[in-house]
């Protein structure tokens, strides 16, 4: 470790709440001028059963004040196993970090209310050093979305004095960071432009509860033709055309698709992939059209959907616009969000709010996050 650099572990479990990535970063100076060194990126799954739990909470919003505990604990936990498989594995100690920042998983979230569930005492416990936490909760105080915050990130690492930078995330949702040509961060627009691969993980636990719940590389997806009417039924829902700031959730994407898709015309399953892979893909480009009348010079690509064929197939086949992943850019795709939260927890710790009011459409700037101290 440079003698300067401060390390934190990013920690992050997404909307499709299939596990927790890590991202072991070593961080250099402060502000717009940080330098960022990417250690480790590690990935521990949820196991199967608190994956099941998690999907029903979300879907139904029924839990016993027991169950949810329990799975706030079990939550906790992965997250705290995750971070220390990766310090082993990178032969450093939980004493060595300046943070872990742990997003937590989100249960619910449709502003001003949202819930991430994560007991960072327990976590700061089991890796031995702080933790920062509950990112989204002071935006929401003074009147933002909470959401997006990688914004932050995406300005601090990918600002460029020429070029017109479109970063989109393809969790559970999908969303864009737009960056123009020398822009200040109050120009930097974002926003969430809909469905990320939340509807095609649903689409395959309801095809085969007992199946691993996700099309790995959307290649059952990428053999079926979209259904272009349900797919415009989908993508006529209010949401896609409303105003900014604006920020949605996987529920209320997968009540959009049950709406918008009819058993009186049954597709084949993968019919069913395609199409919904066509919507995430319309939708995010049609999102660009609204508010840039142009494609963007470089669209720049994270998250567990830039490994899903369809969705990068449909991207790719528009004409005019280089598509890239953050993978050309040294920095994994699956790792982007986890090293973000990292940036997040340095401006904190540095007592720098990272927050766009721009984005969120909060009154203020603020700053993120809890500070629970190590035990």
């Amino acid at each position: 470790m440079h003698s300067t650099e401060r390390l934190i572990a990013g920690a992050m479990s997404g909307t499709s709440a299939d596990g927790v990535d890590v991202a072991i970063v070593g961080l250099t100076g402060t502000g717009f001028d940080l330098q960022v060194r990417l250690i480790r990126h590690h990935y521990l799954a949820y196991h199967s059963e608190l994956k099941r739990r998690i999907f029903s909470l979300r879907q139904s919003g029924v839990s016993t004040l027991e169950d949810l505990a329990q799975i706030g604990r079990e939550i906790s936990l992965t997250y705290a196993h995750a971070v220390n498989e990766a310090l082993t594995v990178s032969q450093l100690r939980g004493v060595e970090l300046a943070a872990v920042a742990a997003h937590g998983q989100t249960l619910f979230h449709s502003p001003p209310n949202t819930l991430q569930l994560l007991d960072p005492a327990l976590v700061a416990a089991e890796v031995g050093c702080p933790v920062v936490s509950d990112f989204r909760r002071a935006d929401c105080a003074v009147g933002g979305q909470g959401a997006p915050l990688v914004p932050f990130a995406d300005y601090t690492l990918f600002r460029h004095a020429m070029s017109l930078r479109v970063l989109l995330n393809i969790g559970g949702i999908a969303n864009i960071t737009v960056l123009r040509p020398g822009c200040a961060l109050s120009e930097v627009i974002a926003f969430d432009t809909g469905p990320g691969n939340c509807l095609s993980d649903y689409l395959c636990r309801k095809h085969d509860p007992a199946g691993i719940g996700f099309d790995r590389n959307g290649q059952q997806s990428t053999i079926g033709l979209p259904d272009l009417a349900t797919a415009q039924r989908m993508l006529a829902e209010p949401f896609f055309s409303a105003p900014l700031p604006k920020s949605t959730d996987v529920p209320q994407m997968i009540s959009a698709w049950e709406r918008a898709y009819t058993m009186t015309d049954p597709r084949p399953f993968p019919d069913l992939l395609a199409t919904v892979c066509y919507i995430t893909a319309s939708s995010i480009l049609d999102a660009m059209h609204r508010l840039l009348g142009r494609l963007p010079d470089e669209l720049i690509i994270s998250g567990g959907g830039s490994r899903n064929a369809s969705i990068m197939g449909f991207l790719r086949a528009t004409p005019g616009m280089v598509v890239r992943t953050t993978d050309e850019y040294s920095l994994p795709a699956e790792a982007k969000e986890a090293v973000a939260f990292a940036i997040l927890a340095s401006a904190t710790l540095d007592g720098m709010p990272s927050n766009i009011p721009n984005v969120t459409g909060a009154r203020r700037s603020v700053l993120l996050g809890s500070i629970t101290p190590r035990n």
